[in-house]
């Protein structure tokens, strides 16, 4: 789709630049989108470094520095999106492969914290030449209308799995993986009973077509948790102390280059293209971007912001950046254009002054906007034929992996893999992109290689 020419006399803040009054938007619900999005996602500033600075079975990373390079990265990564990409999407270190950075590469494989951030900036300068290379365009352009619509409703499954995790209503079980927790127990019904309320708040101000009834929820939510009855120990924490210099620039490029560290590489590379690119596909398709084939316009753009973002986390010190699905919520308060990225990533700036106070926003007060937006992504299902059984058996898959398995990847490779295989093996493999089959094969040597599933 072609682009109209910038002006360049027209002010960064004017909506020409924006494109508002194209996309139906003003200032107003930009700015609230944005700060929809930041509030939701702001758990981030406390969980990555809790996740990297683990000293006893991570990477004992400084933690303060983490908070420090977290905000950065994520101010960074927004900014180029918003600015670059005219897209209201947020980007952060990604949960998940901040897990497998810290407890397996460092913990469990004993990598120094020095040579696991030379393997991001790796993966994140491979990342950059191949978005330039338009080759990451490409593959999300292959992907068919179908399993597009299957990711997007997976990621709302998705999540909404999170947000009853944090709401306390859902708790892990031996026998069944997951079963409903003691709604008895004194530490857990009064999150359960903040997240109701947030959550009840939160449906009936968007029933009666209240703008910012996402951001209105989690704020009164917030205060409600400062009545002892609600507060949840551990939950809300303040960080004190700000530097950065523990991590800045302390990446080992040099010692990264070792043959035997080339499949975490391949692992990072593989989670983080995917990560972003289900993201992209979810959260574009929710908010009425993709075009009438099926694309995202400008998605190179979008795909530079990840890389750059990430190259830029491995330099100040964090993991892998790569684009929130919780990102749906400013969506749903009517973010279409980057003026919602931008105040995101001026939100996270202000964070580093203010990490206090976000650390006050408990994890019941989120949950219902994770699982209101969750529901609003299983839209996308509609579009999915579900007599075609072609496609709707690897669009389902796709649905329940995500949820299941905690990551957005694996429902993307199983998906993909019982897409060209059932196509193939059915005599209809001419209706898939070469580009799918060479996926499908990628994701098999995947799921082999990856330390992931050792």
């Amino acid at each position: 789709m072609p682009e109209t020419p910038v002006n360049p006399k027209e002010t960064l803040m004017g909506s020409d630049f924006f494109r508002m009054r194209e996309r139906g938007t003003n200032f107003r619900t930009e700015l609230i989108a944005g700060l929809t999005t930041f509030v939701t996602m702001a758990y981030i500033i406390a969980a990555n470094p809790h996740i990297l600075g683990n000293a006893e079975f991570g990477a004992g990373m400084d933690i303060a520095s983490v908070t420090v390079a977290t905000c950065l990265a994520s101010a960074f990564a927004t900014l180029v999106m918003g600015l670059a990409a005219n897209y209201p999407f947020a980007l952060a270190p990604g949960m998940g492969i901040n897990a497998f950075f810290s407890y397996t590469v460092c913990g469990a494989m004993g990598v120094d914290w020095e040579i696991a951030l030379g393997i991001v900036f790796i993966e994140g300068v491979i990342f950059v030449l191949l978005t330039l290379s338009k080759a990451r365009e490409a593959v999300i352009n292959s992907i068919p209308l179908p399993l597009k619509a299957g990711v997007g409703a997976g990621i709302g499954v998705f999540l909404a799995f999170i947000g009853l995790q944090n709401a306390g209503l859902i708790a892990p079980q031996p026998a069944t993986f997951v079963t409903m927790a003691k709604l008895a127990d004194p530490l857990v019904y009064p999150k359960i009973l903040l997240a109701s309320i947030g959550l009840i708040l939160m449906a009936v101000l968007m029933v009666r077509r209240i703008k910012g009834a996402i951001l209105v929820s989690i704020a009164f939510c917030t205060l409600l948790s400062f009545i002892p009855f609600f507060k949840q120990t551990g939950d809300q924490q303040a960080l004190t102390r700000i530097t950065l210099s523990p991590t800045l620039f302390q990446m080992d490029v040099l010692h990264a280059f070792k043959p035997e560290f080339f499949a975490i590489i391949f692992t990072f590379f593989f989670v983080d293209f995917f990560d972003t690119a289900g993201t992209l596909v979810g959260l574009s398709h929710r908010a009425g971007i993709l075009d009438k084939q099926g694309r995202i316009p400008r998605v190179g753009r979008a795909l530079l912001a990840d890389a750059l973002g990430t190259v830029f986390g491995a330099a100040v010190g964090t993991s892998t950046v790569t684009s929130y699905i919780e990102s749906a919520a400013g969506v749903e308060e009517g973010g279409r254009t980057g003026l919602a990225s931008v105040v995101t990533a001026v939100c996270f700036l202000l964070a580093l002054f203010a990490v206090p106070l976000v650390g006050l926003i408990p994890a019941a007060a989120v949950a219902p906007a994770l699982i209101i937006v969750g529901i609003l992504m299983m839209g996308s299902i509609y579009q999915i034929d579900f007599k075609n059984y072609s496609e709707a058996i690897p669009c389902f898959l796709t649905i329940i992996v995500m949820p299941l398995t905690y990551s957005i990847t694996n429902g993307i490779a199983v998906g993909f893999l019982s897409y060209a295989m059932i196509k193939l093996l059915s005599g209809k493999g001419k209706e898939v992109h070469p580009i799918m089959y060479v996926l499908a094969v990628l994701f098999g040597i995947f799921f082999v290689i990856s330390p992931m599933f050792r």
